[in-house]
């Protein structure tokens, strides 16, 4: 990795339109700009991502996304070592908003494209900021995605285990849908957990004592929405019900971290490494509890900074960058041939082999 690159990155694939400019240099990531513009607004009167809503707005602010960001790198297209944007897994409608917008960029400036994984984004954004060298075990907890992954090089990832039905962020934010606490749901449900108590209500632990890594929060989910039905909810009772909700997934992912810390091989050095990676890394309960259980296991907890926990451009473009260094694209353009994917898994050996959903059932993590 000794030569310089610069890679424009563009990241549509949710509610977030972004781009960012990265230059890496002797595999060292220095960020020009890193440009994010939400849609809260468009989404929050229907309390949840709505993805016809997405799409245009994508379509609407990618070019001025992708402008911004290059004004303020003060990098010229002509100085770009490639293009790279996520092209899955995600809202179709989006990714393709910004695949398209990468390709185009990608042709008119003769520069390789880079169809870059969305969940690789997330895999390689603590190493934006941190000495993060492979191999590491990674917790990805997003509002799609929950899976323990055995990382062992750019490309090369294991599954250990997953959800097998609701991701952790779905489930923070359909609970405050169901509480009514309007949106984003999982900032919601965080500031409210501060001021309750965990014990409050007797809520299950689905897959808690299973052997493996495999989790599950649908039932979780529904029992806090039966819990809500029970009674006219004070205040503080509230406050209680969201704290329990939020201690019930920090009991999961902490028994479930500590199981994947004690069989996970960390190669030569010895040094046990423990990535969190995602929106919900950014929930400061569950990060100060898996940075307990990594103390404990002998590990160290990397988590991106908080900006870079949820959908950003600059992990689109760290991991392109990297991919252009590794040699991973092929020819002067690059992965132009590349279509949109709703669905891809990192681990696609293990997707076919033992999916998570039986057959009929589809959705986001399958």
């Amino acid at each position: 990795m000794s030569k310089t690159l610069t890679v424009l990155g563009i990241e549509t694939s949710c509610d977030e339109t972004a781009a960012a400019v990265l230059r890496l240099t002797d595999g060292r990531a220095e960020l020009l700009s890193d440009v994010i513009r939400t849609q809260l607004e468009e989404h929050a009167p229907y309390l949840g991502v709505v993805p016809e809503i997405a799409a245009r707005a994508h379509a609407e602010l990618a070019d001025l996304t992708v402008k911004a960001a290059m004004h303020e790198s003060g990098v010229s297209y002509s100085e770009l070592d490639g293009v790279a944007a996520t092209s899955g897994p995600g809202l179709i409608g989006g990714v393709l908003v910004g695949m398209m917008t990468g390709k185009a960029i990608a042709q008119a400036a003769s520069k390789p494209f880079v169809a870059v994984n969305h969940l690789e984004g997330h895999a390689l954004s603590p190493r934006l900021g941190n000495d993060c060298p492979f191999p590491y075990l990674l917790l990805l907890v997003s509002g799609g995605h929950c899976q323990f992954l055995e990382v062992r090089g750019l490309g090369q990832y294991r599954r250990l285990g997953s959800t097998i039905d609701d991701a952790v962020g779905e489930a923070f934010d359909k609970t405050a849908k169901t509480l009514g606490l309007g949106f984003p749901g999982g900032p919601a449900v965080e500031r409210l957990a501060e001021g309750g108590n965990a014990e409050a209500f007797d809520l299950p632990r689905p897959l808690l004592n299973r052997p493996g890594l495999d989790m599950s929060f649908a039932g979780l989910k529904t029992a806090v929405a039966r819990a809500a039905a029970d009674t006219d909810m004070s205040e503080a009772e509230l406050k209680d019900l969201c704290a329990s909700f939020q201690g019930a997934v920090t009991d999961i992912l902490s028994t479930k971290a500590a199981l994947a810390l004690a069989d996970f091989d960390p190669g030569e050095d010895g040094h046990k490494r423990f990535v969190v990676a995602g929106g919900v890394a950014a929930n400061k309960a569950i990060r100060a509890a898996l940075t307990r259980v990594a103390e404990e296991a002998g590990a160290t907890l990397i988590a991106p900074p908080l900006r870079h926990c949820t959908d950003n451009a600059a992990m689109i473009a760290l991991a392109g960058a990297e991919r252009l260094a590794a040699g991973l694209v092929e020819g002067d353009a690059g992965d132009l041939a590349t279509g949109a994917r709703p669905r891809w898994p990192l681990d696609e050996a293990a997707a076919k082999a033992a999916p998570v959903y039986d057959t009929g059932r589809r959705g986001a993590k399958a």
